[in-house]
């Protein structure tokens, strides 16, 4: 049996060996004899610095004998088994979600708390995880409360060449790559690239749309997709998507509709008509949904905001746009050279210099 001969005087724990307690004390004084030669990073003990040098020689020594993973070091095999083995023995006590790490446990919680332990020493703006904070930081440029779109990108793809702010992004686009598809339906099988497709696609099984609903009996089933609805005209408008019927045609130009609303909007352009008008300047618009977000001008409302930095937008697709910025991801391409952009403004205005 050991004996703990060796006891702190300051916090009471007992060691059997003295060059435990050494190290033990360490974590007291903040002493930090090993030092990285690479980055000079220090550390309280040899082996912590070994592990540490990894990071700059890439070694990765533990492998995941299902997949073939490789980890630097031994606990992150360990969290990666459960993956596969499905293990998620930390749950919350209020809403019952499970997990397979303690520390996301933790960090969930903070969703019923409401706690913000991660502060910005810029501008002050809270932050529940410690790597929303890390993102933020990179808005401010030095010392100054100044965002800038010039966002520090140190992960880089080796394939394309595409720079990304975040970790979670760049693994993201690796898959476009890869062609890996991680996530798969417990129902249907069907694998997906990204965890949140799976968590939409997992409501097809459920019966819930955007928010949980009880389920609804839809009797009218697509034998092509297998799409069900409660109501059979929704039906038959679906059934135009395999079909590519469209029976409604505009008389001037002759450009064809599936549903009728659709064209009877579209004569609009033709006549010029604009039903819905703002009550406080005038301005008039042929479609609602073009009044509904001229109003938010008025009234300054910006329901769309990004999760990363916080900045706030009218519309839906001023906030994918900005978006962008975040995940560096280029969607228009140039025919001729191949020279991507975030929108597709910057390509319209490059295409100039090919065609004049």
């Amino acid at each position: 049996m050991k004996q703990y001969k060796f006891s702190c005087k300051i916090c009471g724990s007992a060691f059997s060996l003295n060059a435990n307690l050494k190290l033990h004390m360490r974590t007291h004084t903040g002493e930090k004899p090993f030092s990285c030669k690479v980055c000079g990073k220090a550390f309280s003990t040899k082996g912590n610095l070994k592990t540490h040098l990894r990071i700059h020689t890439g070694q990765k020594p533990y492998f995941c004998e299902i997949c073939g993973s490789a980890f630097s070091q031994q606990i992150g095999l360990k969290n990666h088994l459960q993956i596969h083995t499905g293990e998620k023995p930390y749950s919350c006590d209020i809403c019952g979600s499970k997990f397979s790490q303690k520390g996301n446990l933790e960090t969930h919680s903070r969703t019923h708390t409401g706690q913000k332990l991660y502060s910005c020493e810029v501008c002050g703006k809270t932050f529940s995880q410690k790597g929303n904070l890390k993102t933020h930081s990179r808005m401010h440029t030095g010392g100054n409360n100044v965002k800038i779109h010039t966002i520090e990108k140190p992960y880089s793809c080796d394939i394309c060449g595409s720079k990304f702010s975040q970790i979670g992004n760049f693994k993201t686009h690796v898959r476009i790559h890869t062609g890996q598809k991680p996530y798969s339906c417990e129902v249907c099988e069907k694998t997906f690239s990204q965890k949140g497709n799976l968590r939409t696609h997992s409501r097809i099984h459920k019966g819930e749309s955007h928010v949980t609903i009880h389920p609804i009996e839809k009797p009218y089933s697509c034998d092509i997709c297998g799409s069900k609805f409660s109501q059979m005209g929704n039906f038959k408008i679906h059934m135009q998507i395999h079909t590519s019927e469209k029976p409604h045609s505009c008389e001037i130009c002759g450009k064809a509709f599936a549903q009728k609303g659709n064209l009877e909007t579209h004569m609009r352009i033709h006549t010029g008509e604009k039903p819905y008008s703002c009550e406080i300047c005038g301005k008039a618009f042929s479609q609602s949904i073009g009044l509904k977000n001229h109003m938010q001008i008025h009234t300054g409302e910006k329901p769309h905001s990004c999760e990363i930095c916080g900045k706030a937008f009218s519309q839906s697709i001023g906030l994918k746009n900005h978006m962008r910025i975040h995940t560096g991801e280029k969607p228009y391409s140039c025919e001729f050279c191949g020279k991507a952009f975030s929108q597709s403004i910057g390509l319209k205005n490059h295409m100039q210099i090919h065609t004049s």
